[in-house]
C-alpha cells in the first residue's frame, strides 16, 4: 500500500509504526455552524481511507475532535444573543446527525476541547518550561523561532513567512510569526482559570495534546483539508514536538478543495451549500458516489447536474445488482469445469479495485473498475445465452463488496415496485384472487407461456400487449421469463 504523504510531497510506501494497528487522527469541526460540502469531502475521504484500512485487516484507532470554544463560536454567540456553550451544544448534535446521515463512522474517540483544558496547560506548562513558549500578560506565545524544524510539514520557509507576517494592535508577542497557546480572558468570553490567569486556549493547541493523550507519539497518519496544512498542523506539529522531543505524525495526508460550477464556493457567490442542505433532497449514496469519483487530493468541482449523474448511475447499478440477483436464482445450475469469461471479468475487477485503493486511495479508479463489472454484467445478462448461477453470483456479490467498501449503499430494487394494475390483469385473464403483485406477475406469466405451448398465440398476444400497456415489458431469456419496466 502506498500513500501520498504531504509533509515529504512524495508518494511512499505505507509501513505502520505497529503491526497490524493503525493510528489515526482527523481535525474535526469548529462547532459554530452547519458544515459545508467542502467539509463533507474531507470528513467522507478520511472515512474511506479508514474503511480500506480495515478491510485490509488493520484494527484502526480514529480520533477526531470537536473545536467547542474559538473566536467563531464566540462570535456566533454574540450574535444571537446566546452563551457560546449553547452554540457549541447545538451544532456538535448537528454535526454527528448529519455526519451519520451521510454514512460516515463514528469515531473511535471523539475528544472536545472544553473537556481536554487539563492536559492542554500541562502542555503549555512543558512548553514554557523548555524555553518554547513564553507568557506576556496573561496571554501564552509559542516562540516559532525556537523550532529549528518549523516548516517541515508545509514546506514553507520562516523567512519567507516573515515578508508578510504582522503583528495584530492588541499583541504583545515578541515575533510576528509567534502564535498564541493560551489567551487571557476577555469580557463576554468563556474562561477557565491557568497558572497565567483565567483565559481560554489557543485553537492550535487541542490537537497536540490530545493526539499526546489519546494516541500517543508518534502516530501513523494525520490528516484535514488542504487548507488546515498551514498554519494549523505546521503549528500543532511544532508544539508536540518541541515539548515530547519525538516525531508527532509518521505520514500527514490532506484532502483536495471543492469548487462548484468551477468556481469557489462562497456564500456572496451564491453557491455556498452545507451537508444538510443537500440531504433534504438528495440522498447520501448518490453525493457520496459523486464525490468517490474524483481523487481525494484532486479538486472537486461540484454541481448539482453531477449529483443528479451520480444519482442515475446509482440506480443503474441497483438494477444491475437486482438483475444478477434474479438471474442466480433462474439460471442452470450446472457449473463449467473452467472458469468463465464472465467469471474472470468479475475476478479481475476485484484485483483492480484492491490495486486502485493501495495506491493512495485511489477511488476514482476503484469505481471505474466497478462501472466496468457493471457494463460486462449487462452484456452477459443480455446476450441471450444460457447464463451460470456461479457466475451471476459472484459479479453480485463483488459489486455489493466493492461499494460496501466505499460506504455507498445501494438501493433496493424490489420486484413489488411494478404496477398493482398487474393485480387487475391477472384477475381478468387468469382468475387470479390474491393481492400479490409478484404472484399475479408469475400467473401472467405461466398462462402466457401455457398458451404459448397450446399455440393460442391470440392470447398470448393480448397478454403481451396488455402488459406492454402498463409500460412494462415481458422478457424471455435463456434462464426464464419475467416482467419488467420497459
Amino acid at each position: 500500500m502506498k500513500l501520498y504523504d504531504s509533509s515529504r510531497r512524495e508518494k511512499v510506501p505505507f509501513i505502520p509504526l505497529e503491526e497490524g494497528r493503525v493510528r489515526m487522527y482527523v481535525c474535526g469541526p469548529t462547532v459554530y455552524d452547519d458544515i459545508h460540502i467542502g467539509n463533507a469531502r474531507t470528513f467522507l475521504s478520511f472515512d474511506v481511507i479508514r474503511r480500506w484500512f480495515t478491510e485490509q485487516g488493520y484494527e484502526v484507532t480514529f480520533v477526531q475532535n470537536l473545536t467547542d470554544v474559538d473566536d467563531k463560536i464566540i462570535k456566533r454567540g454574540q450574535e444571537r444573543g446566546v452563551e457560546a456553550a449553547q452554540i457549541a451544544a447545538t451544532y456538535t448534535e448537528e454535526f454527528i446527525n448529519i455526519t451519520r446521515q451521510f454514512g460516515i463512522l463514528e469515531p473511535t474517540i471523539r475528544p472536545r476541547a472544553t473537556q481536554e483544558i487539563g492536559p492542554m496547560i500541562e502542555m503549555i506548562q512543558e512548553l514554557i518550561a523548555q524555553g518554547y513558549a513564553y507568557e506576556l500578560n496573561g496571554d501564552v506565545y509559542f516562540a516559532v523561532r525556537s523550532d529549528k524544524e518549523y516548516g517541515h510539514v508545509s514546506g514553507k520557509n520562516i523567512d519567507d513567512l516573515m515578508a508578510g507576517a504582522r503583528i495584530e494592535a492588541d499583541e504583545t508577542k515578541r515575533d510576528p510569526l509567534d502564535f498564541a497557546l493560551w489567551k487571557s480572558a476577555k469580557p463576554g468570553e468563556p474562561t477557565w482559570d491557568s497558572p497565567w490567569g483565567p483565559g481560554r486556549p489557543g485553537w492550535h493547541t487541542e490537537c497536540a495534546a490530545m493526539v499526546h493523550r489519546y494516541l500517543g507519539m508518534p502516530i501513523d497518519i494525520h490528516g484535514g483539508g488542504a487548507d488546515l496544512q498551514f498554519p494549523h498542523h505546521e503549528n500543532e506539529s511544532a508544539q508536540a514536538e518541541s515539548c515530547w522531543h519525538t516525531p508527532f505524525a509518521n505520514h500527514w495526508m490532506h484532502t483536495g478543495m471543492l469548487r462548484v460550477n468551477g468556481e469557489k464556493m462562497s456564500k456572496s457567490l451564491g453557491n455556498f451549500f452545507t451537508l444538510k442542505e443537500i440531504l433534504e433532497k438528495h440522498s447520501p449514496a448518490a453525493l457520496r458516489l459523486l464525490m468517490l469519483q474524483t481523487h481525494y487530493r484532486s479538486p472537486l468541482d461540484f454541481s448539482f447536474e453531477r449529483l443528479e449523474g451520480a444519482q442515475g448511475a446509482l440506480e443503474r447499478i441497483a438494477n444491475t445488482i437486482a438483475n444478477l440477483a434474479w438471474a442466480a436464482e433462474k439460471a442452470l445450475q450446472e457449473e463449467p469445469a473452467e472458469t468463465s469469461e464472465f467469471a474472470q471479468k468479475t475476478a479481475d475487477m476485484c484485483s483492480a479495485f484492491s490495486d486502485c485503493m493501495d495506491d493512495d486511495f485511489n477511488t476514482a479508479g476503484a469505481l471505474a473498475e466497478v462501472f466496468e463489472l457493471v457494463s460486462a454484467s449487462n452484456s452477459y445478462l443480455d446476450s441471450g445465452s444460457a447464463l451460470c448461477a456461479r457466475d451471476c453470483l459472484m459479479a453480485h456479490d463483488a459489486l455489493l463488496w466493492a461499494l460496501g467498501v466505499l460506504g455507498i449503499e445501494v438501493p433496493s430494487v424490489q420486484v413489488d415496485e411494478l404496477p398493482k394494475e398487474l393485480i387487475d390483469l391477472a384477475r381478468e385473464m387468469s382468475g387470479y384472487q390474491g393481492e400479490s403483485v409478484q404472484e399475479a406477475s408469475q400467473l401472467l406469466i405461466d398462462t402466457r407461456a401455457q398458451a404459448r405451448k397450446q399455440k393460442d398465440w391470440p392470447l398470448a398476444d393480448v397478454i403481451r400487449n396488455a402488459v406492454s400497456a402498463l409500460g412494462l415489458l415481458i422478457e424471455d431469456t435463456a434462464n426464464g421469463t419475467r416482467i419488467k419496466r420497459a
